[in-house]
């Protein structure tokens, strides 16, 4: 097999011997491959915005928006219509072509549900793709999101099995693989990542990965986060995770899924303009774009906009976006065909 040969059988023993490269050999593979599928000198570009804020029954131990935590976040329900599709504009006017939607719940009601349905449907007749996170779905909504025209649902795995535990206690690992089969069985892009200095090792991170890889069919997204450290939250005062870790992290996702789009999420504000460049030759081709995401400070889009500029860096039109996604999906079909044909073979 070559390099961009999408697998789903990969070792945590490869992934860790991948992690462990000489960092320039690590980069230049992870940049060879990322040349070989995407324009290299686009980013896709994404806004996320807080839809409902706060009271999560959930015990996450990075999340202010946890009801069990005492971060000082003030609650909101959930926003009206036109706020959404108000901030969706200016989202789109600023460059976005995804908006995505986030509601601070273990699992939307049917009747929450509705009304995220029509925000959904709301985006979409602006020209925009669209993503939400809800929490857990069931079988049902994921079809009720479907038949709304969603285009990407997210819901991350957060870190590897092993160290779940240390990071949750209100869901289990297994039931963020039920809500991801859900939203995959509906012909639903997914969206799904995990969040780096937890506290974790190399091992849970090489775990993480080997998870995401082998899912039946890889992400179309895979959101990268840099812990980003609340007071109040029991996550709060963990060790920082050395740059080039974070950086070596980005490169082997984009080594073991070619064809998915790795985004440099939560955590850029907190990063050196020459960290978050490493991490775009080292394959990240997403962000999201805006001062908020969610509950965490982001840089501000001038700041980003000047970074672009000194890298020679363009947001990748709606247009060019939907044509990556055709060919990246198309590639994926005929190695799922292949793979099938090769499988009644043996």
């Amino acid at each position: 097999m070559n390099d961009t040969t999408l697998r789903h059988d990969w070792s945590q023993q490869e992934i860790e011997n991948l992690l462990a490269l000489p960092f320039t050999d690590l980069m230049f593979r992870a940049q060879s491959i990322h040349r070989s599928r995407f324009d290299p000198n686009k980013i896709q570009v994404s806004t996320l915005l807080s839809i409902k804020t706060g009271a999560c029954a959930e015990d996450c131990g990075y999340c202010s928006q946890s009801a069990k935590y005492n971060t000082d976040l003030e609650r909101e329900k959930l926003l009206p219509l036109d706020e959404v599709l108000k901030a969706a504009r200016s989202a789109k006017d600023k460059g976005a072509t995804r908006f995505c939607m986030g509601a601070a719940w273990r699992n939307p009601t049917d009747k929450n549900l509705s009304r995220v349905i029509e925000m959904i449907q709301g985006v979409h007749e602006l020209g925009m793709e669209t993503c939400v996170t809800l929490g857990m779905l069931t079988a049902d909504q994921a079809l009720h999101l479907k038949e709304a025209g969603l285009d990407y649902y997210n819901h991350n795995l957060d870190t590897s099995p092993e160290f779940y535990g240390n990071v949750i206690s209100t869901r289990t690992f297994q039931d963020r693989l039920d809500t991801l089969e859900h939203v995959r069985a509906q012909g639903i892009n997914v969206c799904s990542g995990g969040i780096l200095g937890m506290g974790e090792s190399r091992a849970d991170r090489s775990s993480m990965l080997r998870e995401l890889a082998n899912l039946p069919r890889h992400p179309e997204s895979v959101p990268i986060n840099m812990l980003v450290q609340v007071e109040g939250t029991p996550m709060f005062g963990v060790d920082k995770l050395e740059p080039f870790e974070f950086i070596r992290t980005i490169a082997v996702a984009r080594i073991i899924m070619p064809d998915s789009y790795v985004r440099l999420s939560a955590g850029r504000n907190q990063m050196s303009d020459e960290m978050q460049a490493l991490c775009f030759m080292a394959g990240a081709n997403s962000i999201f774009y805006g001062e908020r995401l969610l509950t965490t400070n982001n840089p501000e889009a001038e700041a980003d906009l000047r970074l672009f500029q000194r890298l020679g860096l363009e947001f990748e039109t709606h247009s060019e976006l939907q044509a990556t996604e055709a060919e990246c999906g198309r590639r994926k079909a005929e190695q799922s065909e292949q793979n099938a044909d090769a499988a009644a073979i043996n």
